[in-house]
């Protein structure tokens, strides 16, 4: 069994944006990120459904966690250099999850998809892609 981080991620949070959003990891694994928020006022956009930043920073916060706990040999950090969401749903109500897994960990750049739920129905809400950049310690 591999080791989980997800205690220690929230805990790196506190106070930043994903901390704001009230978001919650469940399991954090290299390869692997599950997490989850109950949605609330804050996550809504004035039309009264969910905003779709908020389903962003879910899936985002996701991939990039996946990515420090999955960093290669030599990799200090990570920036993401591109992401892409399909929105397919909404949830004014309940909780909304993330499953995030790492597709492709090369040397300079990690892959990693995301499919973001709303748990009460079982139905996709997004799609999520995005591509991280590797950093290493400058020479």
């Amino acid at each position: 069994m591999s080791q989980d981080f997800s205690a220690a991620l929230t805990d790196a949070q506190s106070g930043a944006l994903p901390d704001v959003l009230g978001l919650q990891w469940l399991e954090a694994a290299p390869g692997r990120v599950k997490g989850r928020f109950d949605v609330k006022k804050r996550h809504m956009a004035p039309n009264g459904f969910l905003h779709a930043a908020s389903v962003i920073a879910l899936a985002d916060s996701a991939c990039g966690y996946g990515c420090m706990v999955s960093l290669p040999e030599g990799g200090a950090s990570f920036t993401t250099i591109e992401l892409k969401s399909n929105f397919l749903g909404t949830a004014r109500e309940g909780g909304v999850a993330v499953d995030a897994q790492l597709v492709h960990g090369g040397r300079t750049t990690q892959v990693w998809d995301a499919v973001v739920t709303h748990e009460t129905t079982g139905k996709t809400i997004a799609l999520f892609r995005c591509t991280q950049m590797i950093l290493r310690p400058q020479a």
